[in-house]
Formats: C-alpha cells, sequence, structure tokens
C-alpha cells in the first residue's frame, strides 16, 4: 500500500536528547563516587513512570537522603547546557523535504512533553509544517510502549496504520508503533544502540539509509 504519512518519535530519533540526559546523570552519579548502571537506564529510555528511579538508587548507594531538588536543578541546568548543542540526526532533513515532496503528512509521536519538543524545534527552526504533535505530557498511562500515542496521531492525521511508517530509536517506541500496528524502522542512536531492537521491522544505521520506495516495495 501506498505510504501517507510519516510517524517520528523525537527523543534520540529527530534530535539526540538522549545521549546528554545520560550524561547528565552519569555526572551526577560521579560526584557521589558511583556509576550510573546502564541496563537499569535503559528502561527509562522512550517512556516515563519506569520503575528505575536514579534518585532513589542514589541515595540507596551513598547510604543517607540527598537533596533531590538541589541535585535536579543542577542535573538539569547540565542537560540543557549539553542538549542545546545538538542538531538535528542525520538524514532528518532530507527525509521531510521528500515527505513533502510526496505530500506526505507528518507527525511527532513522544513519550515526552509538548514544551521540550516544541523547545527544540523552535531553536532547529523545525516547528512548523507537521500536521500533528502528539506527546504523553506526563501521562505515564498513554506513554508508550502502550499504543496510545501512535492511534492517537493516526486519528489525528486521518490515516489507518498500514497508510504509515513509524521511525523510532528504543525498544519501548517499536513496542508502541508495532503494537498500533504499524510498520516500523527503528535507528538506533549511541544510547539505545546495544539495546535489542528486533522487534522493529527494519533496523537501519542512519534515517540517511531510508528509501521510502523501497520501504513501500517491503510492506
Amino acid at each position: 500500500m501506498t505510504i501517507r504519512g510519516l510517524l517520528f518519535d523525537f527523543d534520540g530519533l529527530l534530535v539526540d536528547t538522549e545521549t546528554p540526559s545520560r550524561a547528565a546523570y552519569e555526572h551526577l552519579y560521579r560526584r557521589h563516587g558511583h556509576e550510573l548502571p546502564l541496563d537499569r537506564w535503559a528502561t527509562l529510555v522512550g517512556t516515563i513512570g519506569a520503575e528505575f528511579d536514579p534518585y532513589v538508587h542514589l541515595e540507596e548507594l551513598v547510604g543517607t537522603p540527598l537533596d533531590r531538588e538541589e541535585l535536579d536543578e543542577w542535573r538539569r541546568a547540565r542537560e540543557y547546557e549539553l542538549v542545546d548543542l545538538e542538531q538535528l540526526r542525520p538524514g532528518v532533513e532530507a527525509l521531510l523535504a521528500e515527505a513533502r515532496e510526496r505530500d506526505l503528512r507528518t507527525a511527532i509521536v513522544s513519550s515526552s512533553d509538548n514544551w521540550w519538543i516544541e523547545r527544540h524545534l523552535g531553536r532547529l527552526g523545525r516547528n512548523t509544517g507537521w500536521d500533528a504533535i502528539v506527546a504523553a505530557n506526563g501521562d505515564v498511562g498513554r506513554a508508550k510502549p502502550a499504543p496510545t500515542l501512535y492511534l492517537d496521531a493516526l486519528r489525528l492525521l486521518g490515516l489507518s496504520a498500514s497508510e504509515a511508517i513509524a521511525f523510532e530509536d528504543s525498544p519501548n517506541g517499536v513496542r508502541a508503533a508495532k503494537a498500533a500496528g504499524l510498520y516500523c524502522v527503528a535507528v538506533p542512536n549511541p544510547i539505545t544502540e546495544t539495546l535489542a531492537l528486533d522487534e522493529a521491522d527494519v533496523v537501519v544505521e542512519s534515517l540517511e539509509d531510508v528509501s521510502l520506495a523501497a520501504l513501500e516495495a517491503a510492506r
């Protein structure tokens, strides 16, 4: 079936916000003489409300309560400093340009918040041209790996799952897309490249490697 819409995750897919986020927490842990457990951190990628809480874990390691408000203020400042250096990931601009040429509908589908997404789209000059931006906005029940965000995006775009392709970078995102009945292309980033993305229909190293014609033929 002809592709009519492209659905993009945001964090780690369009912009690599995942590397700065983990780096900020790693700095926080090292300030207290410990290392962030990367296997447990992986459960947080692409979702919200996961069981692992870095602050609770760090308090367990140091054996004393921490001033979480002060630490989080420092951590957020460090994360924003790093993430504001990030540009669109390779291949994003070309794929969006092809989508415009083919008159495809495009949406961002994210477990993050609208303000976060719009903040970065604004600084990158990409805050227009989207047909929909669907975010969890703190609602754990809507966040990936639940399919709710994708189902809402399809409804807003007026598309069936068979008419769209989802692009994801994390296992939680892939599971959400597949649960919504979508064909899913996984594009790992430096944080997710060691995670299992085999539930996706295809895995590519970069969006630069994506051919919409090839995807239409493969589906």
